[in-house]
């Protein structure tokens, strides 16, 4: 685990079969280092549930969390370079399992494995890092739309190539 500008550890000893319940919310100096981190305007709220349980079917000491992170966010926007507020509701499920059990999956389907070394699991640092594999790389202002010029091919970088091609190849 990286920075920790969200440090929640939780005993793992306190989950069991029946489920534990833990919400992590940043404070407001958290969500501006997790700004920096993520080289965002801001990050007004961030708010994330787990429920966390032991499924009797899994291998020893897996403990499997659904969660749901909510955030508001300020964004710059990749069209006018503008500043604008947006939010993310998100829903995830992954599995923790000890250290060195992990599974390497290729079904992007099967739950997200992390693996956890001793008996805590920092679900703040879980959170920060659900919420930068969400962040949409490309964010657009509501209603931003490219210019005109942005949009026609044939002034692209390989208009020239295409030009070229097509008076030199056979139709």
């Amino acid at each position: 685990m990286s920075q920790m500008e969200l440090h929640r550890p939780i005993p793992t000893d306190r989950i069991s079969a029946d489920g534990l319940v833990v919400t992590i919310t940043a404070d407001p100096d958290e969500c501006a280092a997790i700004a920096r981190r993520m080289a965002i305007p801001a990050v007004r709220k961030l708010v994330c549930e787990f429920r966390l349980f032991r499924p009797a079917q899994a291998r020893g000491g897996t403990i499997v969390a659904d969660a749901h992170l909510r955030a508001s966010l300020t964004r710059e926007c990749v069209v006018t370079l503008e500043n604008f507020k947006t939010s993310m509701d998100q829903r995830f499920r992954l599995r923790f399992v000890p250290a060195g059990q992990e599974i390497d999956d290729e079904d992007p389907e099967s739950d997200d494995e992390i693996g956890y070394d001793g008996t805590a699991l920092d679900l703040g640092e879980v959170a920060v890092e659900q919420l930068a594999l969400d962040l949409d790389p490309y964010p657009r202002k509501p209603g931003a739309e490219l210019p005109p010029e942005a949009n026609d091919e044939q002034e692209g970088p390989f208009a020239a190539l295409e030009a070229l091609a097509r008076r030199t190849l056979p139709s």
